[in-house]
């Protein structure tokens, strides 16, 4: 049954992508807001569509509101879409590719991500920072995957260098998000029916050095490896 919920998730999933990518920039043409409405009704879309295959989501703990940075653990497709709708929105930083996608990248740069280009080292570092400086003027909270790619359950690699960076830059607190979708995701779709659990970590302060940030950050998000297979 799982191949034919996989099948069934891709099969309504991508096509109605592309219907909500052309809403989102029709509603771009009226206003910011109008436009972040429809990439939230995405999210949301998502989230229906993967409980109606048997994915449920837990969050344990409040998300706070306001303007944080967000360090989510990053084992699949699913937190990335999941992070647009729990945090209402946020500003992505995502990889250099994806901001640049036709018609899909053109839609992320209008709703706010930062885009890294993570083999061009100190020149893409550079690029994000400043990019950082403008999504703190905007007030809303920015979303990061700090170890830079998805890794499968039970992994615990260090952080990229760019998160230190960004947290140096933005001078925000950080709230970091545990979660194990790595169970019941696969690269792009779903692999097993249950439920992915998000943990919201306590909020940690702004103006750490870098050793003491990157290790909280580290061990708050891979609370839940513990008890991966």
């Amino acid at each position: 049954m799982q191949p034919l919920r996989a099948f069934l998730f891709a099969l309504i999933f991508y096509p109605a992508t592309l219907f909500f990518v052309l809403s989102g920039m029709a509603a771009s043409l009226i206003g910011t807001r109008p436009m972040r409405r429809v990439v939230l009704g995405w999210s949301q879309f998502h989230g229906w569509l993967t409980g109606l295959l048997g994915i449920r989501i837990r969050i344990e703990g409040d998300m706070p509101t306001g303007q944080y940075l967000i360090a989510v653990k990053h084992q699949s497709m699913f937190e990335t879409i999941e992070i647009v709708r729990l945090a209402n929105v946020p500003i992505i930083v995502l990889k250099h590719e994806l901001a640049y996608m036709p018609l899909f990248g053109w839609l992320t740069r209008c709703w706010g991500v930062i885009p890294v280009e993570r083999e061009a080292g100190a020149k893409a570092l550079r690029e994000m920072l400043v990019a950082a400086k403008a999504a703190r003027e905007t007030g809303r909270p920015v979303a990061i995957f700090p170890e830079g790619t998805r890794v499968p359950r039970g992994e615990q690699p260090p952080l990229r260098a760019g998160f230190a960076g960004l947290y140096r830059a933005l001078g925000l607190p950080v709230v970091p998000i545990a979660m194990d979708s790595g169970r019941l995701w696969g690269r792009n779709l779903p692999k097993a029916r249950g439920t992915v659990t998000f943990r919201v970590g306590e909020v940690i302060p702004p103006g750490l050095g870098r050793d003491e940030i990157e290790a909280r950050v580290h061990a708050a998000i891979n609370v839940l490896e513990r008890s991966a297979p």
